[in-house]
C-alpha cells in the first residue's frame, strides 16, 4: 500500500509540478489507474561462489548474486474516458519519459494531450535510462550523453545538444521562428532533463524489452497500442514486434526502414499504419551546421521509404510541418509552444485510422 501511496502521491507532484512555469491551467484530468510495472529483461548468471548471508553486504565480489537488468520500465496511467487505444511512448536519445510528461516552460507534455483526448498512457524508459538503469554491464561510452571513457565524469554536451537538434545555432539564441520556449529559467530546465545511458546502447536489447512492454499492455487492455517514438527511440522501434501494435507515429525517428529489409517487410506484412513528422530549419536552416543537412537527409530517407511502402499497398504519410504551414519546430517538438497544434493533427490522422 505504501508503495502506490508513495507512486500516487510523487505522480500528483509531477503532474502538477509542470505548471510552475505555466500562464495558463488546463481543465482537470480525471484519471481512473496510475501504476509503474518493468517489462522484458534478464537475470544474471550467479556469481562464482556461495552466499553468505552473514557477510552479504560487505563482500564487494558478491559471490552468489544474481542481478534482474536490462529490462523497460513502465509508468502508465488511465483516463476516465478511456477510449480503448493505448499509446505507448517512447523518448530519444540522452532522455527519458520525462519529455512526454512536460515542457521546459511548465505546460502539459504530450502524455496530458493524448489522456484528455481518451489515449491510457504507457510511459517508457528503455534499458540503461531513467529508472531502467540496471544493466549487465555498465558504460564507459557513447556520444552526447554517456560517460566519459576515462572516468565517471559526465561527457558535458548543452551546447552541442541545442545546434544539433536545431533549436538554435549557439545556446541561449533561438533561430527566427522558434517554437522552443523563451527565458533562462527554461533553457536550465531543458537541459535538465537530459540523461545518460548508464550502459552502451544496444538496440536489440531494447527492442526486445519495449516488445515485451507492448506485449504486457495488450495483455492488461485486450488492445494493440499506438506506438509514439522519438530520435533513437524511432530506431528502437523499426525492430520492435509489431503484432501488438495498431500504428507507429514516428517523431524525427533517427532514420527509416530500409526498402525490402526484414523490418520493412513485416510493417507491409502486418499492415502497419505509419505517420513521420519532421520540423523546421533543415533546409532552411545554416549550411554550415552538419545538423541541418544531417536532418534533410533523415526526412529523405523516410519519404523514400513511405513511397515504396505505399506502391507495395502499405499505408505511411510524412508530415514537413512548415509544409503545411506549422513553422518554427526544432527536434523537440513536442515540448514547444505549439506543442498541442501537433498533438491535434496527430489525432486528426488517429481519427481517420479509427484508433480514437
Amino acid at each position: 500500500m505504501k508503495k502506490w501511496m508513495y507512486v500516487l502521491v510523487s505522480l500528483m507532484m509531477l503532474l502538477s509540478a509542470v505548471s510552475v512555469f505555466a500562464e495558463e491551467t488546463a481543465a482537470p484530468l480525471t484519471l481512473t489507474e496510475i501504476g509503474m510495472f518493468s517489462a522484458g529483461g534478464t537475470v544474471t548468471e550467479p556469481v562464482e561462489g556461495d552466499y553468505d548471508p552473514t557477510t552479504n553486504w560487505m563482500d564487494a565480489n558478491r559471490p552468489g548474486n544474481t542481478a534482474h537488468v536490462d529490462h523497460a520500465n513502465v509508468l502508465y496511467m488511465t483516463p476516465a474516458n478511456d477510449n480503448g487505444n493505448p499509446i505507448v511512448f517512447l523518448h530519444g536519445y540522452g532522455q527519458s519519459r520525462m519529455g512526454w510528461l512536460t515542457t521546459p516552460d511548465g505546460r502539459d507534455g504530450w502524455a496530458q494531450m493524448f489522456l484528455r483526448s481518451g489515449h491510457a498512457a504507457y510511459l517508457v524508459d528503455q534499458p540503461g535510462r531513467g529508472e531502467a538503469g540496471a544493466a549487465v554491464t555498465m558504460t564507459q561510452d557513447g556520444f552526447l550523453d554517456a560517460w566519459s571513457a576515462e572516468s565517471k565524469d559526465y561527457k558535458p554536451g548543452d551546447q552541442a545538444w541545442y545546434t544539433h537538434f536545431r533549436i538554435g545555432r549557439v545556446a541561449p539564441e533561438r533561430y527566427e521562428g522558434s517554437q522552443f520556449p523563451e527565458g533562462e529559467e527554461t533553457q536550465n530546465q531543458f537541459f535538465r532533463q537530459m540523461t545518460p545511458n548508464t550502459t552502451n546502447f544496444d538496440q536489440a536489447k531494447s527492442a526486445a524489452a519495449v516488445s515485451a512492454v507492448l506485449a504486457e499492455v495488450k495483455e492488461r487492455t485486450g488492445n494493440k497500442s499506438i506506438f509514439i517514438t522519438h530520435s533513437q527511440g524511432g530506431a528502437v522501434g523499426w525492430d520492435v514486434d509489431v503484432e501488438n501494435e495498431s500504428a507507429i507515429i514516428a517523431i524525427e525517428p533517427g532514420g527509416a526502414p530500409q526498402v525490402d529489409s526484414d523490418q520493412y517487410k513485416k510493417l507491409l506484412d502486418a499492415k502497419i499504419p505509419i505517420i513521420f513528422y519532421f520540423g523546421d530549419y533543415m533546409e532552411n536552416g545554416p549550411q554550415d551546421i552538419m545538423s541541418s543537412g544531417f536532418w534533410s537527409m533523415i526526412k529523405a530517407g523516410a519519404v523514400s521509404f513511405a513511397e515504396a511502402y505505399n506502391a507495395a499497398g502499405g499505408d505511411a504519410t510524412v508530415i514537413d510541418l512548415p509544409a503545411i504551414g506549422i513553422t518554427g519546430n526544432s527536434h523537440f517538438m513536442f515540448q514547444e509552444m505549439n506543442n498541442q497544434v501537433i498533438a491535434d493533427h496527430i489525432e486528426a490522422w488517429l481519427t481517420e485510422k479509427g484508433l480514437n
